[in-house]
């Protein structure tokens, strides 16, 4: 199965592009700063998935999606630092949120199933 059928990937990818609307809602002086921590963090969520995808080693899998499991967790508390100081409405990041559990919940199956030995590829 290529990346691009996965559903975690399309929940990534539809997450990453969410993500990037709810950014414009932060101050202009935040382009360099905190925007971009979060625009960075959202992007290689999908990328990391991707990556991951398309190496043969299980563990290399593993470890891949283990970064995107990482970056969403930056993205969760860039998102909750930006919605505390106002910059995004709580209705918006409450549905941000419910697609980075998502996702998240399905990286941790698919890392167990990696990292279980005898992975299938």
């Amino acid at each position: 199965m290529h990346y691009r059928t996965s559903e975690v990937w399309q929940l990534a990818m539809d997450m990453t592009a969410d993500v990037l609307h709810t950014a414009d809602y932060l101050p202009f002086r935040e382009r360099f700063g905190l925007r971009l921590q979060i625009t960075r963090a959202a992007v290689s969520v999908p990328s990391n998935i991707a990556e991951g995808w398309t190496r043969e080693h299980p563990k290399e899998k593993a470890q891949f999606l283990a970064i995107a499991q990482g970056s969403l967790a930056e993205l969760h508390t860039q998102l909750e630092l930006a919605t505390r100081l106002q910059w995004i409405p709580p209705a918006d990041f409450d549905r941000l949120l419910e697609q980075i559990d998502r996702i998240g919940r399905i990286l941790t199956v698919l890392r167990r199933r990696y990292r279980a030995p005898g992975a299938a590829r």
